[in-house]
């Protein structure tokens, strides 16, 4: 398969970048480089031994986006291109908002119209909030949060289920981790 891994010169992203390879897939990196270095496609090269496509972009941008599927046939995107910080994100809401919305919405948008139908979202387990009893399980109804980061997560998260509703032939899968 061919993934488009947004954030992929990240931390999780790059070392996702690597199992792809290491299994036989072929990735396209989307990032911004806003939280990472562009030398990280070096390293996942010394890794792998394999040169990976890279584009430095916003994933906001719908017509770079369509650039990227015009020269890629893509399978699936694994999406980790989000501001990431819980405490940054109370301070700047509308940045969190703004970025990690637009992202996810620009993304299904050109997913559409380029019919791709696979989509990994980085989640987060802030979505279970802090009044769920613990330990957490994923059929947790209360889904809730108490930053604007972890909002964006539960808002997206919805987005992807009231998509799939819609488009029964698109599958998305949810990541939710702890640190």
């Amino acid at each position: 398969m061919k993934i488009l891994v947004t954030g992929g010169a990240g931390y999780i992203g790059s070392h996702t970048v690597v199992e792809l390879i290491k299994a036989g897939h072929e990735a396209v990196i989307v990032d911004d480089l806003s939280n990472a270095k562009a030398d990280v496609i070096d390293r996942i090269q010394t890794i792998t031994g394999v040169r990976t496509v890279f584009y430095e972009m916003d994933c906001k941008d719908n017509a770079a986006l369509r650039n990227v599927f015009s020269e890629h046939k893509i399978d699936a995107i694994i999406h980790f291109a989000a501001f990431k910080a819980v405490g940054e994100s109370v301070q700047k809401p509308l940045q969190y908002y703004r970025n990690n919305l637009d992202t996810a919405l620009s993304l299904l948008e050109v997913m559409e119209e380029f019919d791709c139908k696979k989509f990994i979202f980085s989640s987060s387990a802030t979505v279970y909030g802090p009044n769920n009893p613990h330990p957490y399980k994923e059929d947790m109804l209360a889904i809730q949060s108490s930053s604007p980061y972890g909002w964006t997560k539960v808002m997206i998260e919805r987005i992807l289920t009231d998509y799939v509703t819609a488009h029964p032939d698109f599958c998305a899968v949810l990541l939710r981790y702890f640190n």
